[in-house]
């Protein structure tokens, strides 16, 4: 299927490492012109130099923290500046860290809230214009399985991904007209280094994945790369039709029926 993404130009942030990095190599094989951003300048520039070499497509790194609003607006300004338009957005930023409520104060809290929700509203404002400019966009927001049934201690997390989740809903209806798209992902377990270094120290690699699988109607943990095949879908033509939702993408965990 051709997703109909050759020379599209797609911001994609946190992409340094894991599920960033997994969508910024789907879009460029699909032929988008890909900016990867994140905050740490020598690892970006190594995942765009790797991604470039596996798909011969241009890769631009440029470096930014979400939670910093004027390297978010610089970031925006360069990629439209360098190449006049800006087609998709991928929205994502590290979870806060997991405890009891109780256990975080208020400077957790405002971390939280200005990484995991303000972070995704203010780049969204940004692109919006260049969005209308181009006749259309596409913004992906990636949250949490939390949004759909109950994590443990992911208080910080699940509060603030639901706020995201009702944001994309009203401005998947404000941006409608302007044929902009927003949707969210919402990953179960998905094999990124993160999970991985959750795991036991010392204990066998792929016994303890299997014990986290056990769970998974699948029986197994996601490939980022699954990830990735989802978010170009959804920045694709084919999805035009498809806004203001949340799609899990968990192997079947979750066993909420809404």
């Amino acid at each position: 299927m051709d997703l109909k993404l050759t020379n599209k130009v797609a911001i994609v942030l946190a992409a340094s490492k894991g599920l960033g990095k997994a969508v910024a190599l789907a879009l460029s094989a699909e032929g988008a012109i890909v900016v990867i951003s994140s905050r740490n300048a020598n690892e970006l520039n190594k995942t765009a130099a790797e991604i470039q070499a596996q798909t011969g497509n241009r890769v631009i790194a440029i470096p930014a923290d979400v939670s910093d609003s004027e390297q978010v607006k610089k970031l925006i300004k360069q990629t439209a500046g360098t190449f006049g338009r800006i087609d998709i957005l991928l929205n994502n930023a590290g979870g806060p860290p997991f405890d009891k409520f109780e256990n975080f104060d208020d400077e957790a809290w405002q971390k939280a809230f200005e990484v995991n929700l303000l972070s995704f509203a203010r780049t969204a404002r940004e692109i919006l214009p260049h969005m209308q400019n181009a006749g259309g966009g596409r913004i992906v927001n990636i949250i949490s399985g939390s949004v759909k049934s109950v994590l443990n201690n992911s208080v910080l997390s699940t509060a603030m991904r639901m706020g995201v989740v009702g944001m994309a809903k009203l401005m998947a209806d404000e941006f409608g007209p302007y044929q902009v798209t927003v949707n969210n992902i919402a990953p179960g377990l998905i094999l990124t280094d993160r999970i991985k270094d959750t795991l036991p120290q010392g204990a066998d690699t792929e016994q303890a994945l299997k014990e986290k699988a056990k769970s998974i109607p699948l029986g197994r943990i996601g490939k980022p790369e699954e990830l990735g095949a989802l978010v170009a879908f959804l920045a694709s033509e084919q999805a035009a039709y498809i806004s203001g939702t949340t799609i899990q993408i968990d192997g079947g965990a979750s066993r909420a029926i809404f």
